[in-house]
């Protein structure tokens, strides 16, 4: 008998997980409001699948500029759980994905340049975990998880909830009450700015300000985060794709508009291109590279289905 919490999700269930991508931290009200639903309904609705796992609010303070790489790592015959977990501890690990073969991993690593080379160089080889690595710079991120946006609202609903964008400011201090309000909002990042203002110990009102401040300047974000199978879309697929040096920003930046694609970035490397995408089934798989795949001058490509996404923003599965 199936697990509740892994029974896919209903309609309205999916336009709250949408709503939340426009606005993580919207009030109950708020989001009753928008989708005319009872608040009492909704608020039940929301609280089984922030609890389920279904779905998951995360804050964060965005990275400085450092060095980002695409790992791809070949992992020897029976040493992928030992390796996974190794590399799920590092705080400069942001995601993990196991190939389903368990004969592979992909990671993306940003950190510091001469700390990427010490685990590329020595410490993953030190492991005896593994055939071979290779190390893709990041060299443009055309969309990434937090941009991806399920399809289940209208426009209306979507401009209602959507918050206005702001251009990060670089370089912003971080003031000790802001450390303190963005250290609380890592544990509970829909938490109200009462609880906030309590923990912290300052006015409501200060909160509350600081919170707006924050987040226009880019000092907190909020991401969603999602579990695909829960949506009916089962299927994760990493394409390295390798194509002409003239043609990687326009098809990059086409790919990253597709509904079902939930990353992609250039690279570079003996592959320019990784795209993540999900899928219902393998059907619709064969027809994203029959048809979608197929209109670009792609020189090579090589989908490799996810077998566990180990670790993302908020969640590990080791």
């Amino acid at each position: 008998m199936s697990n509740m919490s892994e029974v896919e999700l209903d309609g309205t269930d999916r336009r709250i997980i949408a709503a939340l991508q426009c606005d993580p931290r919207a009030t109950v009200e708020h989001l009753a409001g928008v989708l005319t639903l009872g608040t009492r309904p909704l608020r039940r609705r929301l609280n089984h699948l922030l609890d389920s796992g279904a779905v998951r609010v995360v804050a964060r303070t965005p990275q400085p500029a450092r060095v980002a790489l695409m790992l791809r790592i070949r992992i020897l015959s029976g040493r992928l759980e030992q390796l996974s977990r190794a590399l799920a501890r590092r705080t400069d690990i942001a995601y993990i994905d196991a190939s389903i073969g368990g004969d592979e991993l992909a990671a993306v690593l940003i950190t510091e340049s001469d700390t990427a080379g010490r685990l590329i160089t020595r410490q993953l080889p030190e492991t005896g975990a593994i055939a071979a690595v290779e190390a893709h710079p990041i060299l443009h991120v055309f969309s990434e998880a937090k941009d991806w946006r399920l399809d289940a609202l209208s426009d209306h609903e979507r401009s209602a909830l959507t918050l206005p964008q702001h251009p990060r400011v670089e370089g912003q201090p971080v003031g000790e009450r802001d450390a303190a309000i963005i250290d609380a909002l890592t544990l509970q990042p829909r938490a109200s700015a009462t609880w906030v203002a309590d923990r912290v110990q300052a006015p409501v009102s200060t909160v509350r300000r600081r919170l707006t401040t924050l987040r226009n300047t880019g000092q907190l974000a909020y991401e969603v985060s999602v579990d695909p199978a829960r949506l009916g879309l089962p299927i994760d697929v990493n394409f390295w794709i390798r194509l002409p040096p003239q043609h990687l920003d326009d098809v990059g930046r086409a790919l990253a508009t597709h509904p079902a694609v939930h990353g992609t970035l250039a690279l570079a490397g003996t592959f320019s291109l990784n795209v993540a995408a999900w899928f219902a089934d393998l059907g619709a798989l064969y027809h994203f590279m029959t048809t979608v795949l197929a209109e670009y001058p792609i020189d090579q490509i090589e989908p490799i289905i996810v077998g566990s996404a180990i670790k993302r923003p908020g969640r590990h599965a080791v």
